[in-house]
């Protein structure tokens, strides 16, 4: 069953960035700069923190806008990036609405959430978890 990465309950997050580093360590990478997913402060600490993941979108804007088709759409939601495609024009990161598409500045392509879940796993207060997405029922002709 395809999954996605959700936010179970964003007030529990301390933005400890656990689940950054674990997101970029599952490619090798050290920091934070391989991360696809993000963690800021909402404004202040009193405020809280913003976990922004990638939403699976049924019908994701990051794609409709790739002029190289180098995001596959993923049923039943979110998408699979071509890397050897894609051109760096940084259309997919302007159009998505949740600033989800992170951006590798070395590689100058953008870094896509895979759902694996890995960051998840390193999150210390249970902020984060995949959730199964079930596709849309298909309809059969003469119902609905």
């Amino acid at each position: 069953m395809p999954q996605r990465l959700s936010v179970i309950d964003v007030d529990r997050c301390v933005g400890c960035q656990s689940c950054m580093f674990a997101c970029a360590r599952r490619l090798g990478e050290g920091g934070l700069a391989g991360a696809c997913i993000g963690v800021r402060s909402a404004g202040g600490i009193r405020r809280g923190f913003v976990v922004v993941v990638c939403r699976a979108c049924p019908d994701p804007p990051c794609a409709r806008v790739c002029p190289t088709d180098a995001l596959v759409l993923r049923p039943p939601g979110g998408v699979r990036l071509r890397a050897e495609r894609c051109i760096g024009c940084g259309n997919c990161a302007a159009a998505c609405p949740f600033g989800a598409v992170f951006w590798d500045a070395s590689q100058n392509k953008p870094q896509i959430c895979v759902y694996c879940g890995y960051c998840a796993r390193y999150c210390p207060y249970d902020v984060l978890a995949l959730e199964d997405l079930t596709p849309p029922p298909l309809l059969v002709a003469g119902e609905g």
